[in-house]
């Protein structure tokens, strides 16, 4: 019989949530900080219809600091394709005196397995967003989220941000204790294809909390919790009286 020693790697120790949590975190401030971060959108410019940008050109003359990339969007009225150019500044006012996000502290309650129901076809949800007076998009929601909270049935609506579902969701919380138009967070699918998992501890600040050139869509009505959702992140903070807001 053989001698030799197995070299087969011990079985690792499962990651403590509450660790994994923190290093959730630390990644958040690494993204929200880095050259195209949130914090460093400056500036979003529309070309007029029909138009394309030339990247270059408005690249030029700019300081070494500023990456400029491409957009596009469909225009609500006329379904046309609009273009656009992201300015991103990696030494912009809101890094420079951004602090931290605060949140809530880690709470395994929060952590919520949902029944998950794809649906046929492109079924697209109006949305409201930030910076449309009112106005609203369709945006693809692949299936229905449902579950119960505190007592009370809901069916969420998370749609597809490439390839990922992200849920926008609004509580009470909203306003005075977390940012006001909602939060958002992306669901974790599990082996099994009928259900998903919505850890609220990690609900993030949607980029318009950052920036005010971001337009962020807003919780429809069947994602509004009836009860304060106190998990995850709060609210930006800023050194110096800074608002992101500008």
């Amino acid at each position: 019989m053989s001698n030799a020693v197995s070299h087969a790697a011990p079985d690792r120790a499962p990651i403590d949530p509450a660790e994994g949590w923190d290093a959730w975190r630390a990644e958040r401030h690494r993204a929200l900080t880095s050259p195209t971060g949130n914090l460093a959108l400056v500036e979003t410019r529309w070309a007029p219809t029909g138009e394309v940008p030339d990247v270059e050109e408005a690249r030029a003359g700019l300081p070494g600091t500023v990456t400029v990339t491409t957009l596009q969007r469909t225009d609500r009225v006329t379904g046309e394709d609009e273009h656009g150019l992201r300015f991103w500044d990696a030494d912009a006012p809101a890094i420079r005196h951004f602090d931290r996000v605060d949140t809530f502290p880690y709470d395994p309650a929060w952590v919520l397995e949902a029944s998950y129901t794809p649906v046929a076809g492109a079924r697209r949800i109006a949305f409201e967003h930030i910076r449309d007076n009112g106005g609203s998009r369709d945006l693809v929601v692949p299936g229905d989220i449902t579950l119960t909270v505190d007592g009370r049935a809901y069916t969420l609506s998370a749609f597809d941000d490439d390839g990922t579902l992200l849920l926008v969701f609004g509580d009470p919380t909203n306003g005075d204790i977390t940012y006001g138009a909602g939060r958002f967070l992306f669901v974790r699918r599990t082996d099994d294809e009928s259900r998903v998992v919505l850890d609220f501890n990690q609900a993030f600040v949607p980029p318009c909390g950052f920036s005010d050139q971001y337009n962020c869509p807003m919780p429809p009505r069947q994602n509004r919790f009836h009860l304060p959702v106190e998990a995850g992140e709060k609210l930006p903070v800023f050194r110096d009286g800074f608002d992101a807001q500008h």
